[in-house]
């Protein structure tokens, strides 16, 4: 009787560890399944936005070439505690001079993070630009481009930008042309790449997952957190300065 019941519960083991055996493998399965389904849309989704962007990213000296250019659309990134910009920001600021002293636009926005009074990308663009021999009255602040999307959106619909040279480190660039096209701009891109930066790989990683997002965004087309009055880039530049803010060569 007890050689039964051990050859019943030994039975019973098997079959157990069989069936644990099935689950695991079962979910192995899946797991590879979902991770390889995931890896097609997010790398099918990044090499269809590349591509799409890819014949509107221009060299300077094409950029240059250019007619009717409305302005020279440079967008924000770190600026350091202490108010200087990181070497992302300053690289886009400097291709943004050197564009406008190639006369590929007449003006220059600058769109930032200005949502908090500590902390100012843009007057850190404006300055940087001014510093490189810019005209200050040519140099516009969008204060409120707190992401690529909302940096395109207002610069159509509060500066009545249509045909825009885009500037941002090249990773980012085919995101950034690939919205302002998506949202009806004439919009050419040149890559601000002067130096290896330290943070590229997290850059790229990061990146991947916002061109993804950035696909549906430009299927609903939200309006941005903030709009507000038109700006007319026939004004002078300073009109979008904080009040009281004078910019001077530093």
């Amino acid at each position: 009787m007890q050689k039964a019941n051990r050859a019943l519960r030994n039975v019973m083991t098997s079959r157990n560890v069989r069936r644990k055996r099935r689950k695991r493998v079962r979910g192995i399965v899946l797991l590879f399944c979902a991770a390889l389904v995931a890896g097609i849309v997010i790398g099918g989704a990044n090499f269809y936005m590349v591509r799409a962007a890819t014949p509107y990213i221009l060299t300077p000296e094409q950029a240059a070439q250019q007619q009717g250019v409305d302005c020279i659309l440079a967008l924000g990134a770190k600026v350091m505690p202490g108010g200087a910009p990181s070497h992302m920001l300053e690289d886009r600021c400097r291709r943004a001079a050197e564009l406008y002293h190639a006369k590929a636009a007449p003006k220059i926005i600058m769109s930032g993070d200005h949502g908090q009074i500590e902390y100012d990308e843009v007057t850190c663009m404006k300055q940087e630009a001014v510093n490189r021999d810019v005209p200050s009255s040519a140099v516009f602040m969008d204060h409120a481009g707190f992401s690529t999307y909302e940096s395109m959106y207002r610069a159509r619909d509060v500066f009545g930008v249509k045909k825009v040279i885009v500037v941002t480190q090249k990773y980012h660039l085919f995101r950034a042309v690939y919205i302002a096209r998506s949202l009806g701009l004439d919009a050419y891109g040149v890559a601000a790449d002067y130096r290896t930066y330290a943070t590229q790989q997290k850059n790229n990683t990061r990146e991947a997952a916002a061109r993804i997002k950035d696909l549906f965004t430009c299927v609903i087309f939200p309006q941005p957190k903030y709009l507000g009055d038109p700006i007319s880039l026939k004004l002078n530049g300073d009109a979008t300065n904080d009040k009281g803010v004078v910019f001077v060569k530093q």
